[in-house]
């Protein structure tokens, strides 16, 4: 019988990750994933969406998700999944400016990471996830149950 294979963290994927870039990505998504951890020391993070085609993606939890950290040949890329619904004051959001839910942020080689604003804007996040899940939903209505006729 063959033993099963231990299941790494997503932690220790994002790790793994940041090493295999090993250029200006790894080093943008491990400084983000700091910001984020600073923002948010309860956040949990996660790694999801592995196809064939894809290695997976780091996503940042708290509520619901907070925000991915996706990299790409020219970018880092953080979607915040609620972004629309945020303010972003400093304009952090230069990307995905048309949805309706999700915003994101690019991030190129050289850029300067506005930390203040972006740890400013995870919080948002997070906040905004809690207040969805603090809320009661309101019990339906039940109808009326239909009168039998007398059977006199």
């Amino acid at each position: 019988m063959k033993t099963p294979e231990p299941v790494q963290s997503a932690s220790a994927i994002i790790d793994a990750r940041i090493r295999e870039l090993g250029d200006w990505r790894g080093d943008m998504l491990a400084r983000v994933r700091e910001i984020i951890r600073a923002a948010d020391p309860e956040i949990v993070e996660e790694w999801k969406w592995v196809k064939p085609t894809s290695p997976g993606t780091p996503v940042f939890s708290h509520g619901g998700i907070v925000c991915t950290g996706e990299t790409y040949k020219n970018v880092v890329k953080m979607t915040f999944a609620k972004g629309a619904a945020l303010k972003d004051p400093s304009g952090l959001f230069n990307s995905s400016l048309d949805g309706n839910v999700r915003r994101a942020i690019d991030i190129h080689e050289g850029d300067k990471v506005d930390e203040a604003a972006l740890k400013d804007l995870i919080r948002a996040a997070v906040a905004l996830n809690l207040k969805g899940k603090n809320q009661t939903k309101p019990k339906p209505k039940s109808k009326p149950k239909p009168r039998r006729p007398s059977s006199r």
